[in-house]
């Protein structure tokens, strides 16, 4: 295979034709994509064998359905909305008056709500002209966004899968270990005992976040470690902070961060119980790109106290 050469790709590849690539994909063929881009089918088609000559690859095949990317289109089509979003990103920095950062940054919840806003006071005092996006999402989805350029890094919890994105490799940077606390509402009888085990607890009725969480997986571990079967929610919910307002009415014992615990006020009345064993801690990672140096990544390292030299542990 020959060696790839950049500089044709720049001087081949033009910002339309990244968009003529996201329009072929969603479209799924020559006439749907010719109409999202007002454009004839010839002059499409012309265009894609222009993309598909700067990469030096066939990007689509066509078959009974429409079009379908190949291995290579898929990469394609990824590096194409990232670059996109970090060009409409680019032109509302430069578009502010005075010029600021705009940082993006994902997170879910109970990272977002009990740790985040101690981080982005030190950011902002250190940086004043940068200024936070902040998105409050389920892991998974807080990923995608990643892979596709509408973040810039995430603070959050391993995902459970790490996604394969060619060109796009991830870096992982431990910030914390995460514990959590099982929490009952201040009349059950969990919440006044010495120590209770999880036999009992699967007992008793449960508000859980949702099976993709961090902390929904390691409950899980938990009652199979223990071998007893895990209970069935009456309620998932992804907030940890409704979660304590729904222990608060009675609905179910359940388990929260332990700092979204802390930051909970005191006449709520939620109690803490003492599960024996003790739900296991899980890691807390800052998540970005790491093909491309980052600069607004960069200020957020900086705040962390990250090293100059990233790191790219295994979960």
């Amino acid at each position: 295979m020959p060696d790839f050469d950049p500089q044709r790709l720049l001087s081949r590849l033009r910002f339309r034709h990244l968009q003529l690539l996201l329009a072929l994909h969603e479209g799924g063929s020559l006439r749907a994509a010719a109409g999202l881009m007002h454009l004839t089918q010839p002059a499409l088609s012309k265009a894609l064998g222009e993309i598909e000559a700067a990469f030096g690859a066939p990007l689509f095949i066509r078959t009974a359905r429409g079009l379908e990317p190949t291995p290579q289109g898929e990469t394609a089509i990824r590096g194409a909305a990232m670059l996109l979003n970090e060009l409409a990103h680019l032109g509302q920095e430069t578009s502010q008056q005075p010029a600021v950062t705009q940082l993006r940054i994902g997170a879910p919840p109970f990272v977002a709500q009990g740790y985040l806003p101690e981080v982005l006071s030190r950011l902002i005092a250190e940086h004043p002209h940068v200024r936070v996006q902040l998105q409050e999402e389920r892991v998974p989805l807080l990923v995608e966004c990643l892979l596709a350029g509408q973040l810039d890094a995430l603070i959050t919890s391993y995902p459970t899968e790490l996604p394969e994105a060619a060109g796009q490799p991830l870096r992982y940077e431990k910030l914390f270990d995460a514990a959590f606390t099982v929490i009952a509402p201040a009349d059950h009888p969990a919440g006044h005992a010495h120590t209770c085990d999880w036999e009992y607890l699967a007992r008793q009725r449960w508000v859980l976040p949702t099976r993709s969480s961090m902390l929904r997986r390691m409950m899980e571990e938990v009652f199979r470690r223990e071998s007893v079967m895990s209970p069935t929610p009456v309620i998932e919910s992804t907030s940890p902070f409704t979660n304590l307002q729904l222990v608060k009415a009675g609905l179910g014992i359940s388990a929260v961060p332990s700092a979204s615990l802390r930051a909970a006020p005191a006449s709520l009345g939620v109690r803490e119980v003492r599960a024996v064993p003790g739900i296991s801690t899980g890691p807390v990672a800052l998540i970005y790109r790491g093909a491309v140096a980052n600069p607004r990544v960069a200020l957020l390292r900086s705040t962390l106290g990250l090293a100059a030299s990233g790191e790219t542990p295994a979960p």
